[in-house]
């Protein structure tokens, strides 16, 4: 037994590794994973040199370290501090839209959002914004969007279909 082991010690590193992996599901902490990580090199530099031992071990922790010091930070900082996951309506909160139909406090306003068509009304109870208007949803009331706008209003119109535009006298230098 002991003669095979000697020869197939990357056999029992494999066998680290997965054990360490599968302890690794239990703990979700990424820190057995790095050093089934660092048993995986282990093993390789055992079947490639199967009677340096003291090899392999450096070379696994080694690895290990290195995995733990600069791998396993970027994974715990993407896994466990994602943002906030917004469900429902409070997904549109701080995203930008245009007014299709006048916005009044009244009510009876529209915006499109993200493709749909939402329901709107000011930010406050005097402001009136015009179809065009970029708008930033503040809130949300029931299923209506409450907005403010941050732009001028567009005007989708072609230029033929406008008129005139009404420029005012420019003064002009005189030709030299």
């Amino acid at each position: 037994m002991m003669d095979w082991l000697r020869d197939n010690v990357w056999a029992a590193w494999l066998g680290i590794a997965v054990v360490l992996g599968l302890a690794e599901l239990a703990s979700l902490d990424f820190t057995l994973l790095m050093l089934a990580a660092g048993a995986i090199t282990a093993a390789g530099v055992g079947a490639l040199f199967p009677h340096l031992l003291w090899l392999q071990i450096v070379v696994g922790l080694v690895t290990a370290a290195a995995m733990l010091g600069a791998i396993r930070p970027l994974l715990v900082r993407k896994m466990h501090h994602t943002g906030e996951l917004k469900t429902g309506s409070a997904h549109v909160i701080g995203r930008s839209g245009v007014v299709v139909k006048e916005i009044h406090p009244d009510g009876g306003g529209s915006i499109k959002l993200n493709g749909e068509l939402w329901t709107a009304r000011p930010y406050d109870d005097v402001s009136t914004i015009q179809p065009g208007t970029r708008v930033e949803v503040m809130s949300i009331d029931g299923a209506t969007a409450v907005v403010y706008p941050i732009g001028q209003p567009i005007d989708h119109t072609l230029p033929e279909l406008r008129g005139p535009e009404k420029t005012e006298p420019k003064d002009s230098e005189p030709p030299r």
